[in-house]
């Protein structure tokens, strides 16, 4: 091919933009479509009112969407890309799923025809807008191969672990150390700044450490600040892909202490209406453990 194949992105949220945004920057033609209202899109994305309005006119369907119940819906729904294309243009899989509901979907899809390729990200929509996030990778690998220019601009770091199902169930794997390290600097940020010290100065010694992880880069400045808004990864995403975690760790027989406190720390946060800001707000959950502070 020698013009760039037009891409189409189904969810346009802090994901689905931060893809658009690279494909964008790399000169491929980029069409988008979320149910919701979607303002401040990407300059050059062109929004689709309908599934049925972009889908015959890609090569490549890019899905953001929430949860697995949505990529069903998005796929094999009566208007889904099954149902609506007559090109069958390969699907990259980018939400974080159910394994074992994502690999249902996939084997329906390509025994109807459709490619696929499973892709979720580890990493906040900021990092993988910067090119930073790490591509997590199952299904076939020459069809993997056919897309590398695509993935090449979307993670130029990615994996290849295995069928379909294996890059979520590495993904959730990848989430729960991922979540558990937000909470413990979280937690200590607050026993610090408990015992007097500036939250500031605190961070840089973790961070000059043996404490020290990646998450402190991302979200201690935030924690620090506290302030959580705009949100790089929110609070409702981090509650669905623990309570995926803890089914999962239920349904194999194994227990998982340490996320089932994270879980009710989430559900602090959405209780008090805290669902749509960054998950770095669970230092605020920590605090009202103790005495009520605001955050700004």
């Amino acid at each position: 091919m020698n013009a760039l194949p037009c891409v189409g992105i189904v969810g346009l949220g802090l994901m689905g933009q931060a893809f658009a945004q690279r494909l964008l920057a790399a000169g491929y033609p980029v069409l988008g479509h979320d149910v919701r209202p979607t303002p401040n899109l990407p300059p050059g994305l062109t929004r689709m009112e309908s599934l049925a309005a972009m889908v015959n006119q890609v090569e490549l369907v890019l899905l953001a969407v929430f949860d697995t119940a949505q990529v069903a819906t998005v796929v094999c729904g009566p208007q889904g890309l099954l149902a609506l294309s007559s090109a069958r243009p390969t699907v990259l899989c980018c939400s974080t799923c159910d394994p074992d509901g994502l690999a249902a979907v996939a084997h329906e899809a390509q025994q109807q025809g459709m490619p696929f390729i499973e892709l979720p990200f580890s990493g906040t929509s900021f990092q993988v807008a910067r090119g930073e996030g790490v591509g997590l990778m199952g299904g076939d690998g020459a069809l993997i191969e056919r897309w590398t220019p695509v993935l090449d601009v979307l993670c130029p770091r990615r994996e290849h672990v295995g069928g379909f199902g294996d890059a979520n169930r590495t993904k959730l794997a990848v989430n729960l150390v991922l979540g558990l390290h937000r909470a413990a600097l979280a937690e200590g940020l607050m026993f610090g700044r408990r015992m007097g010290l500036d939250p500031a100065k605190l961070l840089h010694t973790l961070q000059n450490s043996a404490a020290a992880s990646s998450v402190m880069g991302v979200k201690g400045r935030l924690m620090v600040e506290r302030c959580y808004e705009p949100p790089q990864s929110r609070v409702d995403q981090s509650l669905k892909d623990f309570k995926l975690i803890a089914d999962l760790g239920a349904q194999r027989g194994q227990p998982l202490p340490l996320a089932d406190v994270y879980i009710d720390l989430l559900q602090d946060c959405a209780r008090r209406g805290e669902s749509h800001l960054d998950n770095a707000i669970i230092q605020e959950a920590i605090a009202r453990l103790g005495t009520q502070e605001t955050p700004c």
